[in-house]
């Protein structure tokens, strides 16, 4: 009898009745890496908007990994924007100590602007 595709592979069959079913494994489970609110974001873009990549992300066992990735490479991305905004505008810390709540709000801005940054450029893509 000639070998199916999945047998080929390596997989194997259980006779259950008149039946045969393929035996399944489940990859061994790595430490899961934190993927934090940048990588939930774009995970849940992903489920909503790249169905087929979130499937093939999910079944090869590299979702964790790649939403763990993604968040790292935007929180640099967004300290670097942050940093560069302040620089900028000169937002030192001579005027944090002079003048607190304008600087909490000048920052306030300017993290919100990176946010968005961030998401078009990286998370919603």
């Amino acid at each position: 009898m000639k070998k199916t595709i999945f047998e080929e592979m390596g997989g194997t069959y259980i006779r259950h009745g008149d039946y045969l079913i393929p035996c399944f494994t489940l990859l061994e489970e790595e430490e899961q890496r934190f993927i934090g609110v940048w990588g939930q974001r774009h995970l849940r873009y992903l489920k909503e908007y790249r169905r087929g990549i979130y499937l093939n992300l999910i079944t090869s066992g590299r979702l964790n990994d790649y939403l763990a990735d993604i968040k790292e490479q935007a929180q640099e991305l967004f300290e670097r924007i942050v940093e560069q905004m302040k620089q900028a505008q000169g937002i030192t810390e001579q005027l944090k100590a002079d003048d607190t709540l304008e600087w909490i709000g000048r920052m306030s801005d300017i993290q919100a602007c990176a946010r968005e940054i961030v998401n078009k450029e990286m998370i919603y893509q």
